[in-house]
């Protein structure tokens, strides 16, 4: 319910810090964007849509966070700037990560935000389903293509994958990862979610067993809220699936601002700052299901993750990250 809803009090200034958010041109997204850029950090919205994203920049320019000044807010803020990414294209994720690469000094903050729900099955150029790819794969290759640089950026580096509370009805169908026998629409997504968690709780491992410091990894739970993500519920639910969905979530859960509190909380608070490969929800860790605390899972899912990216999931997480550059070459 809205009155329980944490907000992130913390009062850390990014500045000097580059923020890469993925599906920034919307919703949960563009309220974190327009959070990191007031707090001075050089924020990169990493999208899919270039008009779309266009118009985030100036609302996020024209348009303080609730509470804020906007004289204040105009004099303290970072910069905004615009990447192109479609995360449907595994071509695309790795043009994205060469750019950033090449054009960026540092990076510091990864939020992997961008997802898909309750699409009709349908596979991308790579032959992976359109929602597993989306919400996972592209995102998991984004990260390993990025990590070697934030690795050298600081010590205080950070990746959020945002996930869903949903992820507590998903299993991960290894024999058939894409559903292609087996598919449901509901099915397909919290499969996905359950995915990001278990990506999280992993590469949080790979980190500490390869004695790489100064990254924290999260997965979250944003809340319900009225965003586009219910969109195609139209088509493959009911017509009027969205506005059911938006006018609930509006009436009893959380606004888009409070949506956002708890990837700014993993993203910036010094509390979470010492914490890596937890779930967190309403700003505070929170208790994933059974399969997200697998430690045979989460390794079997990036076993699997790697052998469809053509990657070789090598044990020396240090020599596999030295692989990632010639994906990229």
């Amino acid at each position: 319910m809205w009155f329980f809803n944490k907000m992130c009090t913390s009062n850390v200034r990014l500045d000097g810090k580059t923020a890469v958010i993925t599906g920034a041109n919307s919703g949960i997204g563009k309220e974190t964007a327009r959070d990191f850029y007031r707090r001075g950090a050089r924020v990169i919205l990493a999208c899919r849509n270039m008009e779309k994203a266009k118009k985030a920049v100036e609302d996020i320019k024209n348009n303080p966070p609730a509470g804020i000044d906007k004289s204040v807010f105009l004099n303290s803020t970072g910069e905004l700037v615009i990447y192109s990414l479609n995360l449907c294209s595994l071509k695309s994720v790795k043009d994205c990560a060469k750019n950033l690469l090449r054009n960026e000094a540092e990076i510091h903050i990864l939020v992997n935000n961008a997802g898909v729900a309750l699409l009709s099955f349908e596979k991308t150029e790579d032959g992976h389903d359109v929602v597993f790819q989306t919400n996972h794969l592209g995102h998991f290759l984004l990260t390993l293509l990025l990590l070697p640089k934030m690795r050298l950026s600081s010590s205080d580096c950070r990746i959020i994958n945002l996930s869903s509370m949903l992820h507590l009805f998903g299993d991960i169908n290894f024999d058939d990862i894409s559903l292609e026998k087996s598919y449901g629409t509901w099915k397909a997504y919290v499969q996905s979610k359950l995915a990001n968690v278990l990506f999280t709780k992993e590469l949080a491992r790979r980190l500490k067993e390869a004695n790489i410091h100064g990254i924290n990894v999260y997965s979250l739970h944003p809340g319900l809220i009225p965003t586009d993500i219910f969109r195609h519920g139209n088509k493959t639910l009911f017509p009027g699936a969205q506005f059911c969905y938006n006018l609930f979530t509006a009436m009893f859960c959380k606004n888009i601002v409070q949506g956002a509190q708890t990837t700014i909380y993993c993203a910036v608070d010094e509390k979470a700052a010492k914490e890596t490969g937890f779930y967190y929800s309403n700003c505070d860790i929170a208790t994933p299901q059974w399969r997200a605390r697998d430690d045979w899972y989460a390794r079997k899912l990036w076993d699997l993750s790697c052998r469809l990216l053509h990657l070789k999931p090598e044990e020396d997480f240090t020599a596999f990250l030295k692989t990632m550059s010639h994906q990229i070459e």
